[in-house]
């Protein structure tokens, strides 16, 4: 199966086409897209959040897991791989295959110009839906810009974002502050044509 050839297919489909897979693919709502490559500036930054958040959990019944681990909605409408991810107290998997996650607390998504609008709506819009969510932190990768959505109520969302390089943003979920400058640690911004 090729993924030009799907029209629509179940998530049972998908999954099992997912996992025979050497590319990665998403599924939204019947529809399989591969994921696109990354630039160095955001696999530099993910490898910066890995480093970084997972030294704060050290010791906590959290953890920070990495792109390959997928997650999906309770009515498996989405499957979806964050950038990274926190999970708090047992790992919830969606079957004895182990490479689905039910219930993250944290998602962090690298924003690039390719991806900014599917991450901040689409991708967004299905992560609401998993219960255990509780912040989205959004990454720019192009310029220090980082972007908090945190879960008030159900269906309630406040958004507070920071642009200061030297400054820092919290994760309530995990009651720790994250300095601006260890997220972007030795990233080479792209330069911008006039």
């Amino acid at each position: 199966m090729k993924v030009r050839d799907i029209i629509h297919t179940s998530p049972m489909e998908y999954l099992v086409f997912e996992r025979s897979s050497e590319k990665k693919h998403e599924y939204y709502e019947g529809q399989v897209s591969a994921m696109a490559g990354a630039s160095m500036a955001h696999n530099h930054i993910v490898s910066n959040v890995i480093r970084e958040v997972g030294n704060l959990l050290k010791g906590k019944r959290c953890m920070v897991l990495p792109s390959d681990m997928r997650t999906c909605t309770p009515t498996e409408t989405a499957y979806m791989y964050p950038d990274a991810l926190v999970v708090c107290g047992e790992p919830e998997m969606a079957d004895d295959r182990f490479d689905t996650l039910k219930n993250p607390v944290v998602i962090f998504e690298v924003l690039s110009p390719s991806t900014r609008d599917h991450d901040r709506q689409k991708k967004f819009h299905f992560y609401k839906q998993i219960p255990s969510f509780r912040e989205y932190i959004l990454i720019d990768s192009m310029t220090p810009f980082v972007e908090i959505h945190r879960r008030q109520q159900m269906d309630l969302w406040n958004a507070e974002a920071t642009a200061d390089p030297g400054g820092h943003f919290f994760i309530s979920s995990i009651r720790h502050g994250v300095l601006m400058e260890e997220i972007y640690r030795n990233v080479k911004f792209p330069s911008v044509k006039p």
